[in-house]
C-alpha cells in the first residue's frame, strides 16, 4: 500500500503519460500538478515508486514510464467512474434512432466506444448460456417447384438461412402449412428436445425438420460469429507501434485468423464487471504489449455477448471502463426487451 503522497505522485505520472506518451520528468511534475513538494522530494518518490517496480525509465530517458504494476495499482484505485451525463444523453438518444435490429446496435456500440475512447473495440453477438439455442421462429420460402430457403430465428434474435432442395415439387401453401407446424410445436426448443419429436414423420417434412435441427446444433458448436470490430486504426496509429511493427503484426495476425475473441478471454468467465487485464496478464503471448477492459452484456443465465477495448497498456482507463458500463447498461436494457426480460433487467 502506498503513502498518499506516493500514490498521488504515480497517479500524476500515470495520467501525464496517457496524454502525452513520452517520459515523465520530476520537472513536468512540478509544471503540470500542484503537488505542494519540493522537486527534490518528488525526485525522492519516483525513486521509491521504481525500486518498488510501480514505474520505470526507458534506456534513452531520464524520464519515468509507468510500469504494469503501476497501472494496475492505478486501475484498482479508479473507483466508480461514470460518462458526463451530456455523453450518456447523446448516446441514449442515437440508440435510439437506430432500427430495432442487434446487428445495428453491436455495429453501433463498437463505432462509439472505439471513437469515445481512440482504440480498437470487438463486440460480439449474445449467445445462449445454456449451451443450446433455441428456436423462436421459422419460415419457409418457396423458391422454385424444387427449391426453399429456411429462415430460422433464434432466442435472441440471431437469423440463420438455409438452402432446402427437394426430390418432388412443393407449393407455398404446403410449406407454409409445415412452417405453421414447426413454429406450433418446436418454438423456445433445443435441437436435442425436437429430435424426438420428429422421429415419426417421413418425406419432406422429415428433410426439413432435420435441416431445422442440424442448423440448431451448428449452431451450438459455433464458437463465436464474427465480430464487430471498429477503431483498428486508433490503435495500430498509437505511438507505442510506430517503432514496434511486430505488435502490430501479430494483432492483425489473430483478427486474420479470427483467433482475437479466444485470444483475448481470460482463464476464468468474464463477468459484467468490468474487467482489466494488463500486459502480461494476457494468456497469449502475442497480446501481451496490450492491455483489454471487457464486460459481458446482455440477460444473465439466458444469453450474454462480450464488449472488448483493445489498445497500449498505456490506456486512458477510467474514460474506457466510464464508457464500457454505460454501453453495457445500454445493451442490457436492450437485449432483455428481445428476451421479453424487460421488467427484471
Amino acid at each position: 500500500m502506498l503513502s498518499p503522497r506516493r500514490e498521488t505522485i504515480l497517479k500524476a505520472i500515470i495520467e501525464q503519460y496517457i496524454t502525452k506518451a513520452r517520459p515523465v520528468s520530476s520537472q513536468s511534475l512540478i509544471d503540470d500538478y500542484d503537488l505542494d513538494v519540493s522537486s527534490a522530494t518528488i525526485r525522492n518518490e519516483m525513486a521509491y515508486l521504481e525500486e518498488a517496480g510501480f514505474i520505470t525509465h526507458p534506456h534513452t530517458s531520464s524520464g519515468k514510464v509507468p510500469g504494469e504494476l503501476g497501472y494496475r495499482y492505478y486501475v484498482q484505485s479508479i473507483g466508480d467512474v461514470q460518462l458526463p451525463i451530456d455523453e450518456r444523453l447523446l448516446i441514449s438518444h442515437i440508440f435510439h434512432q437506430a432500427e430495432r435490429e442487434i446487428e445495428e446496435w453491436l455495429n453501433l456500440t463498437a463505432s462509439l466506444v472505439s471513437q469515445m475512447v481512440q482504440n480498437a473495440v470487438v463486440v460480439t453477438l449474445p449467445r445462449v448460456n445454456s449451451g443450446a439455442c433455441r428456436m423462436k421462429h421459422v419460415e419457409l420460402v418457396g423458391l422454385t417447384d424444387t427449391m426453399a430457403l429456411m429462415v430460422l430465428v433464434l432466442e435472441g434474435a440471431t437469423v440463420k438461412e438455409q438452402l432446402v432442395n427437394f426430390d418432388c415439387k412443393v407449393s407455398q401453401p404446403e410449406l407454409s402449412t409445415m412452417a405453421m407446424r414447426m413454429n406450433a410445436a418446436y418454438s423456445g426448443m433445443t435441437g436435442s428436445q425436437i429430435t424426438p419429436k420428429s422421429e415419426r414423420l417421413g418425406g419432406i417434412e422429415q428433410q426439413v425438420n432435420d435441416l431445422l435441427v442440424k442448423l440448431l446444433e451448428a449452431q451450438d458448436k459455433a464458437e463465436f460469429d464474427e465480430p464487430c470490430l471498429d477503431g483498428l486504426h486508433f490503435t495500430l496509429n498509437q505511438p507505442e507501434f510506430a517503432h514496434d511493427h511486430h505488435i502490430a503484426s501479430a494483432l492483425i495476425e489473430l483478427i486474420e485468423q479470427r483467433k482475437l475473441i479466444s485470444s483475448i478471454l481470460p482463464q476464468s468467465p468474464v463477468s459484467a464487471r468490468v474487467t482489466v487485464i494488463i500486459g502480461k496478464e494476457n494468456k497469449t503471448e502475442s497480446m501481451r504489449d496490450l492491455s483489454i477492459v471487457m464486460a459481458n452484456y446482455g440477460v444473465p443465465d439466458e444469453a450474454t455477448g462480450l464488449i472488448g477495448v483493445i489498445g497500449p497498456t498505456r490506456m486512458p482507463y477510467a474514460r474506457t471502463i466510464a464508457t464500457v458500463e454505460y454501453l453495457v447498461s445500454v445493451l442490457n436494457q436492450l437485449v432483455a426487451q428481445l428476451y421479453g426480460k424487460e421488467n427484471q433487467s
